[in-house]
């Protein structure tokens, strides 16, 4: 082994190892806390492994891989090994809602739901009118998406669900992973909070809620704080890997909640949007916001890092672009997103644009008929090639984070004076620059990495190495430096955002 490779596995220096699970893939990061020459620390970050997730098909259901991602953490975990890096911990973060249940010998019951699976189709509506809106969204402070815990949940228990009726324990997905590799079964705070089964008044379950569904209360384990340590992977995992004892922490299991974390924002309110397959626009707060417009507007009280709550919309983000290009794909012309941004530069500006949430932009396929759908419903031209496709999804991705934020700004009574914008959409340049101008204020663009930053940042506060949040912000600031984008166009952007509010429903306007 080289110095250099023996310096990297020393188990002295500050090295953990983060696992970031999206929707479309998941990817296993390195970080270090590094001295600089001036005696200041930075974070090094580096890919060690990258892996694709997707959903499986199963007759009417649509599941996840749950084993194939158990087995390409452990390819990543070696893959560090072998790379020289000796972490003392590892973390996963994933997306929100989805679990596996475990029966009482421990063993896993079968490959959990995907959030896009049809299963909960109607039952928002059901279960507003049998509790009443406003009551289910106090005792939850979250936006009604169909995918949510509590659906999934009252779904399988109307169904008869023969796994529900074997469960013993509910695990939600980072904390099953992370029980597939230690045995130690966990419940993270900020990935109960996006069940709607969690009540932030009390800060426990619902378990009322729960008796009235059938839904058994005995499968909650009660939730730990972002930083905990969960425990060391297994006997069987680290002899299957020939590797030394890692500690799992549970971190901002959320990826939500370890990206805003990673926002390299001062100590004054700031806003954020987390850019992805999902947009998510909001502010950090220290309670929920649980007044009746919140919910009228569709935002969502999610916990976060250091026992905040992020106030936030859901929007749908560069799912409806990737959508676009995977038909694309398939059809035999393929092309790649470098190429799209630079047509969508070289289109007409603010020719045609979309409601991103109107329902039937969720689903899969034929994304490109039911945005030519849209257009013709309200009097627009419709696009005509993949740069005019692209070129109204991302403006119209910028009008309606404008309107997100205007409404965070009403609900919470603060100003903000520009937008923090972080994740892997940022690297859409094209969409960073028209967000700043459809918002009339700077955006701050930076890192795209945020939620494995953040997870590995909740790692580093696990080892002792970062006090809390604050020191955590002030480490991104200084490791990974933020572009920033000018309004432009002012006028343009105004006309464009009346014609985009004359789209939006009454009651999000």
């Amino acid at each position: 082994m080289s110095e250099t490779t023996a310096a990297r596995g020393d188990s002295r220096r500050a090295i953990a190892l983060a696992f970031d699970m999206g929707a479309s893939s998941g990817r296993a990061y390195v970080g270090e806390l590094a001295a600089e020459a001036d005696g200041t620390r930075k974070l090094k970050v580096a890919e060690m492994h990258r892996f694709e997730n997707e959903a499986v098909r199963v007759g009417k259901h649509l599941h996840w891989d749950i084993l194939r991602l158990l087995q390409e953490i452990k390819r990543g975990i070696r893959k560090t090994f072998q790379a020289g890096y000796a972490p003392r911990t590892l973390g996963i973060d994933t997306w929100g809602v989805d679990f596996g249940l475990i029966d009482k010998g421990g063993e896993l019951l079968g490959n959990p739901y995907h959030y896009r699976d049809p299963q909960t189709e109607g039952l928002i509506e059901e279960l507003s009118e049998r509790f009443g809106a406003d009551e289910l969204f106090a005792s939850s402070g979250l936006q009604f998406m169909p995918f949510n815990t509590l659906y999934q949940l009252y779904a399988m228990s109307r169904a008869g669900s023969a796994k529900l009726a074997a469960a013993k324990t509910l695990l939600l997905t980072p904390d099953l992973l992370t029980y597939l590799l230690t045995g130690v079964p966990a419940c993270e705070f900020t990935m109960a909070t996006t069940t709607q089964l969690f009540d932030p008044r009390t800060r426990s379950w619902n378990t009322s809620l729960m008796s009235a569904l059938g839904i058994p209360e005995t499968l909650f384990l009660e939730p730990v704080a972002p930083g905990t340590r969960i425990g060391t992977l297994s006997d069987e995992v680290l002899e299957e890997l020939r590797i030394p004892a890692i500690e799992a922490v549970a971190v901002g299991s959320h990826d939500t909640a370890s990206a805003i974390a990673a926002v390299p924002a001062g100590d004054e309110p700031f806003a954020y949007l987390v850019c992805g397959t999902w947009s998510l626009l909001g502010t950090e707060l220290a309670e929920p916001v649980l007044k009746p417009e919140t919910l009228a507007l569709s935002f969502s009280n999610e916990g976060g890092v250091g026992g905040k709550y992020q106030l936030l919309k859901n929007i749908m983000g560069l799912w409806i672009l990737q959508e676009c290009k995977r038909e694309w794909d398939e059809s035999g012309s393929p092309i790649g997103y470098p190429e799209l941004v630079e047509l969508a530069e070289a289109a007409e500006p603010l020719r045609s644009l979309i409601d991103p949430d109107d329902a039937r932009f969720y689903g899969p396929s034929d994304m490109t008929s039911k945005i030519r759908a849209f257009c013709r419903e309200t009097g627009q031209p419709e696009p005509r090639n993949p740069g005019e496709f692209a070129r109204c999804i991302i403006e119209s991705l910028a009008l309606r984070y404008r309107q997100a934020l205007e409404q965070a700004e009403a609900l919470t009574g603060r100003q903000f004076g520009g937008l923090y914008m972080v994740g892997g959409g940022i690297q859409n340049k094209l969409l960073c620059r028209l967000s700043a101008g459809a918002i009339g204020r700077p955006v701050h663009a930076g890192p795209a990495e945020a939620s494995a930053i953040g997870n590995l940042l909740l790692q580093f506060v696990a080892q002792g190495e970062i006090s809390d949040l604050a020191e955590a912000r002030r480490l991104v600031s200084a490791s990974f430096p933020a572009d920033r984008y000018e309004p432009a166009e002012g006028e343009a952007w105004e006309a464009a955002y009346s014609r985009f509010r004359a789209l939006k429903p009454e009651a999000e306007m």
